[in-house]
C-alpha cells in the first residue's frame, strides 16, 4: 500500500493563508519531486491554494506514482493504488477548501485522470500537460469510465506536437477518450518538445477562468443585454457584473515571465527539469 506523506507537501502558501480558497493539487512526473511543478504557483491564479504532492516510489534522484513499463501503457494496478493514497489525502484535509482542481504533468497526468475515474465528482477540473490516459478494459474501469461519462468534468489537455517521450498510439487513445468522457479543452502547441510552454500557462489560465466564472470570458456588450432586459434596477446589474469581474480569478504577478517553449525556467529547483526530449524517464 502507497501512501502520501503530508509532512513532503510543498504549498504555495501558508496554512493561515490557503484556508477556505479552492485548492490546486500538483503532480510530478517521473523521477521528479514536489519542489518541482510548485515553481508554477506564480503564472496560475493567485485566489488558489496550491499543493505539490511528492510521488510515494523512489526513482533515480526522484520519485515516481507508479514503476515504469511500456511508455504510455502503464500495468493499471499501481496507477490505482496511486490514486487511492492521493484521494486519502485529499480526503484528510476534510471541507479546509471549497473545491478540489487537479494538475499532472506527463506521468502525473496520467494519475491525474486516474483519479478522475476514481471519483469523477470529487474534482471540480483538471489539467493534463504532456499526459495520457492508462489503458484498462478491466469490468471495474469500464463502470467508472460509465459514471465519468456522465458528469464530463472540464479538462484542459495541452501537449507539444514534437513531444518524442509519450508515444503516438498513446496520444490518439487519450485523445479519444477524452473526447467520450470529458468536456476537453486540447491544445497542439507547435515546436513544443515533452515540456510546458508559457503559451500553454496562459492558456490554461483562461481555461480556468473559464470553467471557475463562466462570466468572466463573456463579451461585455451580452452582458449589458442581459442586464437591461432584467427586471432589476441598473444599478444593481452593475453591481453584479462587477462583482463577477471582481470574482474571476486573475493570474499573479509575473513581471519576468519567461517565453520559452520547455519548463526549465518554471522549475524552482534548477538542477532538475520538469522534462524534456532527452530524459526517456519522463513517462
Amino acid at each position: 500500500m502507497v501512501t502520501i506523506d503530508a509532512a513532503l507537501v510543498r504549498w504555495s502558501t501558508d496554512e493561515a493563508e490557503r484556508a477556505g480558497r479552492p485548492l490546486l493539487v500538483l503532480l510530478h512526473g517521473v523521477g521528479s519531486h514536489e519542489g518541482d511543478l510548485i515553481g508554477l504557483a506564480p503564472y496560475l491564479p493567485r485566489d488558489l491554494a496550491i499543493a505539490s504532492l511528492r510521488a510515494p516510489l523512489p526513482h533515480g534522484d526522484g520519485h515516481s506514482w507508479y514503476p515504469l513499463a511500456l511508455p504510455g501503457s502503464p500495468e493499471p494496478g499501481p496507477v490505482d493504488e496511486a490514486a487511492e493514497a492521493v484521494l486519502a489525502w485529499v480526503d484528510s484535509l476534510g471541507d479546509a477548501h471549497p473545491s478540489v482542481a487537479l494538475l499532472g504533468f506527463s506521468q502525473g497526468g496520467s494519475l491525474t485522470l486516474q483519479l478522475l475515474r476514481h471519483a469523477p465528482e470529487r474534482f471540480a477540473w483538471a489539467a493534463v500537460l504532456a499526459g495520457f490516459v492508462v489503458p484498462d478494459d478491466s469490468e471495474a474501469t469500464s463502470r467508472r469510465d460509465a459514471e465519468l461519462a456522465r458528469v464530463r468534468p472540464d479538462v484542459f489537455w495541452g501537449r507539444g506536437d514534437v513531444d518524442a517521450v509519450i508515444p503516438l498510439d498513446a496520444v490518439q487513445r487519450t485523445a479519444d477518450w477524452l473526447a467520450a468522457h470529458a468536456d476537453v479543452e486540447e491544445t497542439v502547441y507547435p515546436g513544443l518538445a515533452h515540456g510546458i510552454s508559457q503559451e500553454e500557462l496562459d492558456d490554461l489560465n483562461a481555461f480556468i477562468s473559464r470553467v471557475t466564472n463562466p462570466l468572466a470570458g463573456l463579451d461585455p456588450d451580452t452582458l449589458d443585454s442581459d442586464n437591461d432586459s432584467d427586471s432589476d434596477s441598473d444599478s444593481d446589474n452593475d453591481s453584479d457584473v462587477s462583482a463577477a469581474d471582481r470574482d474571476a480569478p486573475d493570474r499573479a504577478a509575473a513581471p519576468d515571465a519567461p517565453a520559452t517553449t520547455d519548463a526549465d525556467a518554471l522549475a524552482v529547483d534548477a538542477g532538475r527539469r520538469i522534462g524534456t526530449v532527452d530524459d526517456p524517464a519522463v513517462r
